[in-house]
């Protein structure tokens, strides 16, 4: 209570000792202070008042030594200090942040959700490196900012960020601001919680259980049935599948490593996603040892080069253990044929893993998910909710039909964490079969929006977004210039080329031709960037020049935004 010598009836003095939470500081509190806290709402709180002090008293307690006094007046100049200025303190108070969370989630809605998602409005306004390094204040510095430079500096990263929710940001295998899955994720950040034992997350454990169970459900594990946690990403997911099925055929590298034992081999395509060859080697396995599987013309893995890759693998002393197959290759987006590849594993017995991290969510869809036929007969899965079903960054699942494999190969049963004596049943202290041990809740998002949505929801999203894909595909078919490298895409990934009006004359066998061709997307791709008008990302593969991939997972699209984007790309490059 402020020191102003007014007695109010009506305000009662709150007595726990002040904090920072209160907007309030408790050090040095006068005498006088304390007597004036006594004076509250009903005289029979107030036992004793102390008289006075005389003038002649008052002299004596004021004889202090410089020390004091400057000790004093620093005691008073901090007392005089407004809270905002006491930015240390790791605790969110009305009074000091209220307003400043306000204003700046409301400049997150505006300028990051809602203007950024505005077909009206750019996908990103393009800076070059070091032009951005001059424009952008990112200096750390001693004494903090003010809660207005802060916002300013929140108007600036949104500015030059790229807005990767925006309709005509189709550069990676995301995008989108789902409203339900930003409201999910704006949850798990105020609630900050670490997802490995019940005591400190007793919904998230609970939510993770019931997810997994459903998606494997949907996989095709019987009753849903096995085990799964999720990933932070899909190469992670990729490695854990890695690191189970190793497990399986090896209890023993968890103990004694890897010294002293075969030589494993792992097989994949050679278009499969570079994790899996990245793993390996962060694993010991190594990258030699992943033998990668040649594709047919529309990018699916070839059957009969695998099993003799296999056989090769057992001539040489090897011993293979695992097949990576893939259900939505990154570039082409092909589903490999899972059903000839589990029969295949069976015969030899290898662990058969299926990265659904991309094409996974088409098994929402009852009119898609034939696409993985098979599927059901793997031993794990990576899949994506991140991916084709717009989930927010980052939402990696693996889950696997064997039960307990994940805590038998990972588990280290720290006591000072995963306790057995605790006072509830520990089965629901999930954290130890993942290799992190601080983990984001990521299920929430997912939930949230399954929740808001429905599995047909879902089912929806997804048939929306395959049928623009067929959409844009017919279209660029019929348009002249536009040429498919896969005639007829299985996922939504479409590549194709755009060829100048100028070079459509050039004899197509040449080495004029396929150099000129090849310098076409990039050229276009710089000066979509530039315009910020859209965002779709190029490569070349195999033998083949540079082609643009368009991704589409973004339900909020139309027939209209096709057209665009074909317009677009001819409006861009009809002079190179």
């Amino acid at each position: 209570m402020p020191a102003n010598g007014v007695c109010s009836v009506g305000l009662e003095v709150i007595e726990d000792t002040a904090t920072y939470a209160s907007g309030s500081d408790s050090a040095g509190v006068s005498e006088d202070e304390e007597v004036q806290q006594l004076f509250v709402s009903g005289a029979d709180r107030v036992t004793s008042v102390p008289p006075p002090k005389k003038s002649s008293d008052v002299r004596n307690t004021t004889k202090l030594s410089q020390q004091q006094q400057l000790q004093q007046q620093q005691q008073q100049q901090d007392e005089g200090k407004s809270v905002s200025e006491k930015r240390y303190a790791s605790l969110p108070n009305r009074e000091q942040h209220q307003q400043f969370l306000t204003e700046f989630l409301t400049e997150v809605l505006n300028s990051a959700v809602f203007n950024a998602t505005d077909r009206s409005n750019k996908v990103l306004n393009w800076v070059d490196p070091e032009e951005l390094k001059r424009t952008l204040d990112l200096a750390i510095k001693d004494e903090p900012d003010t809660h207005e430079k802060l916002l300013e500096l929140t108007r600036a990263t949104i500015r030059h960020s790229v807005k990767t929710g925006h309709p005509y940001f189709m550069n990676q295998l995301f995008s989108s601001v789902d409203p339900y899955g930003f409201a999910g994720q704006v949850l798990t950040d105020a609630l900050n919680p670490s997802v490995y034992t019940f005591e400190v997350s007793p919904v998230f454990v609970l939510m993770e259980e019931v997810v997994l169970r459903e998606m494997r459900s949907i996989v095709g594990y019987p009753d849903g049935e096995g085990d799964g946690i999720f990933a932070p990403g899909g190469s992670m997911a990729n490695g854990y599948a890695i690191s189970c099925a190793r497990h399986k055929f090896m209890p023993d590298i968890k103990t004694k490593g890897l010294h002293a034992l075969p030589r494993l081999v792992i097989f994949t395509s050679e278009d499969a996603h570079y994790s899996v060859k990245k793993l390996a080697s962060f694993m010991g396995i190594g990258s030699d040892n992943v033998y990668a599987i040649k594709t047919d013309n529309v990018g699916k893995i070839r059957v009969d080069h695998l099993e003799s890759e296999i056989l090769r693998a057992k001539s040489e002393g090897a011993l293979p253990f695992m097949v990576s197959a893939t259900a939505g290759t990154t570039v082409i987006g092909a589903f490999d044929p899972l059903e000839q590849i589990a029969d295949l594993c069976a015969k030899h017995n290898l662990w058969m893993h299926v990265d659904a991290a991309w094409g996974g969510g088409a098994l929402m869809s009852k009119k898609y998910r034939t696409l993985l036929k098979g599927i059901e007969r793997s031993d794990s899965v990576t899949w994506n909710p991140h991916k084709l079903l717009a989930a927010p960054q980052q939402c990696s699942t693996l889950l696997t039909r064997h039960r307990n494999i994940l805590s038998e190969c990972h588990s280290t049963n720290a006591t000072y964490l995963f306790q057995k004596d605790k006072f509830y049943d520990t089965r629901y202290d999930t954290g130890d079969k993942h290799i992190q041990c601080g983990r984001r809740a990521d299920v929430l998002k997912f939930w949230f929006m399954w929740r808001a949505k429905g599995s047909a929801g879902f089912e929806a999203h997804i048939d929306k977004v395959f049928e623009n894909a067929e959409h844009f595909t017919n279209s660029i078919k019929s348009r002249p210039g536009f040429e498919m490298v896969i005639e007829n895409p299985e996922c939504t990934n479409v590549c194709f080329w755009y060829v100048p009006p100028g070079l459509r004359t050039v004899p197509r066998d040449t080495a004029e031709y396929r150099e000129r061709l090849h310098k076409v997307a990039p050229k276009v791709k710089e000066r979509m960037m530039k315009e910020g008008s859209m965002m779709i990302t190029y490569q070349p593969i195999h033998d083949k020049p540079n082609f643009f991939r368009l991704v589409l997972q973004n339900s909020s699209l139309d027939k209209s935004d096709m057209n665009y984007i074909i317009d677009e790309i001819e409006r861009l490059g009809k002079d190179l």
